[in-house]
């Protein structure tokens, strides 16, 4: 069990990342939350095993007591993810509704930009 949330961690970041990596908005969404998914997983496993309740109750040997830091880490983590989930699906409903595509296209502006900076300057 030690060595088996690590490597599903790996596998969503693996997913995650090769779908934030496409150029259609669904996929980049579910990308983010395979990134987020396997973060959250990535933050629980450092927490070590389950212990006793840290405030909760009469107060018991220290060693015994759960880390509450990964917990409120991944806590703040799905906050985060919601927003700017929520935050992303309304750009892809923006772009759908304005071209009819979830396409991400090229920015021919940016393209321009980069021929004009001279060679090994950025």
């Amino acid at each position: 069990m030690t060595l088996l949330l690590p490597v599903l961690a790996g596998v969503l970041f693996a997913g995650g990342t090769y779908l934030v990596l496409t150029r259609a908005l669904a996929r980049i969404l579910v990308g983010l939350a395979l990134l987020a998914h396997g973060a959250n997983l990535l933050l629980l496993s450092a927490g070590g095993r389950a212990g006793a309740p840290a405030f909760i109750g009469e107060a018991g040997a220290p060693e015994t007591a759960a880390d509450p830091l990964p917990q409120a880490l991944a806590l703040t983590a799905i906050v985060i993810t919601f927003a700017v989930t929520a935050f992303l699906a309304a750009l892809a409903a923006r772009a759908h509704h304005l071209t009819g595509s979830d396409a991400v296209e090229d920015d021919v502006e940016d393209r321009r930009v980069a021929r004009s900076t001279p060679e090994g300057t950025s």
